[in-house]
């Protein structure tokens, strides 16, 4: 049974899965028919409401993995929800939660299914990563493969997305925990970082900080506020977005061993007084964002077009936005943003997860008490 928040909670059992070419197209509904856009006319399906918070959706060829921020995983088809089982424990509070799923890139051959979560109870909890392997009605051998080194207070700032590399290693952020932003500067402590693992949950040797005392080994990149948003595009370029508090939601272009400034250097405003957030809003030595939100946009789920559906918007990426309630498409030429638009503004809610199927159309999940997971398609 699943408990309230304030305890540990616990997924229940995975149904088996038929592989098939595509994700299942049954049973959705027409939110809007012919959404008229400056390049690509949309058309909106709910495929499935009635989730709970839910914060991160993987597509299976036939359906879709659904956790919701209480502790259930789902398993979506057909238009109907599942609830499934051997994911893990989770402190369930605020922020916290079962939070992010993706699957192995074999996932298909070794059934691996990747998550992260709040680990911990309410004296203190941790951002961690675990895996269990789909096997017929169950999510079996789960372990728990990383756990932050330092458990902080529930509630905030978990960060949490996950995505692969091209050789086979795999990318998750890890969110400063919000009490005390100087951790994401510390290179002995993982609040605040990206950090790189091989599938495994062991180190990459050539992970940019091995062989350094004062450094945890694990640690990609550093000086992050609350990464929510991050993709790889071809060559390995991982691009993120990320929460400032008051202003100063950033697209950033990660790169290994690098300082991204926070919370030294912010465009952000201080929450209370409006002045500038940190020493600076540049300074050498730390590397500026790619691109500032503006307004705010409260960062959360992105994706990269890289199909023919939407052929006019191959290549941007599409930044989705829970207070905003839109997503951003944004149009980069060599690393440079020169164009925005916005996207499906107020149209479903709170955007916490965006991603391209493998047709090309765009699922977009809502964080909302009674959540959804929406299919745009191109209504050409």
């Amino acid at each position: 049974m699943v408990k309230q928040i304030g305890a540990r909670v616990t997924g229940l059992a995975l149904a088996a899965i038929l592989f098939a070419t595509g994700p299942a197209r049954a049973d959705t509904q027409a939110v809007a028919d012919d959404i008229r856009t400056q390049y690509e006319p949309l058309r909106v399906l709910r495929v499935v409401e009635g989730l709970e918070h839910p914060w991160g959706v993987a597509l299976l060829p036939q359906g879709y993995l659904v956790t919701e921020r209480s502790g259930r995983l789902n398993l979506v088809t057909d238009g109907e929800i599942r609830r499934i089982a051997g994911s893990p424990e989770v402190y369930a509070f605020r922020q916290g939660g079962l939070l992010d799923v993706v699957l192995h890139p074999d996932h298909a051959s070794n059934g691996w299914v990747y998550l992260t979560y709040s680990y911990g109870d309410a004296d203190g909890t941790a951002t961690a990563l675990g895996r269990g392997r789909l096997e017929g009605t169950q999510l079996v051998d789960f372990e728990q493969i990383f756990v932050q080194d330092r458990l902080s207070e529930p509630g905030r700032h978990y960060g949490s997305r996950l995505a692969w590399l091209s050789d086979g290693t795999l990318l998750m952020s890890i969110g400063d925990r919000g009490s005390e932003p100087s951790r994401a500067q510390d290179l002995g402590d993982h609040a605040g970082k990206v950090i790189r693992l091989n599938e495994d949950g062991t180190v990459p040797e050539d992970n940019p900080f091995v062989g350094r005392d004062e450094a945890l080994p694990e640690i990609w990149s550093y000086g992050h506020r609350n990464i929510q948003g991050m993709v790889v595009a071809e060559g390995d370029v991982v691009w993120v977005t990320e929460h400032g508090p008051r202003g100063g939601d950033e697209l950033n272009r990660i790169e290994p061993g690098k300082n991204y400034g926070w919370p030294v250097v912010s465009k952000a405003r201080e929450y209370r007084t409006e002045e500038q957030y940190g020493e600076a809003r540049s300074r050498p030595g730390y590397l500026d964002p790619v691109y500032e939100f503006l307004p705010t946009l409260a960062p959360s789920g992105l994706a990269l077009v890289t199909r023919e559906q939407f052929p006019r918007w191959r290549g941007n990426l599409l930044a989705g936005g829970l207070a905003a309630e839109r997503i951003r498409r944004v149009v980069l030429e060599d690393e440079v943003v020169v164009h925005e638009e916005e996207l499906l503004l107020g149209l479903v809610g709170r955007i916490r997860d965006v991603r391209e199927g493998a047709d090309g159309s765009i699922y977009v999940l809502t964080d909302e008490e009674n959540g959804g997971l929406y299919r745009v398609e191109s209504a050409r």
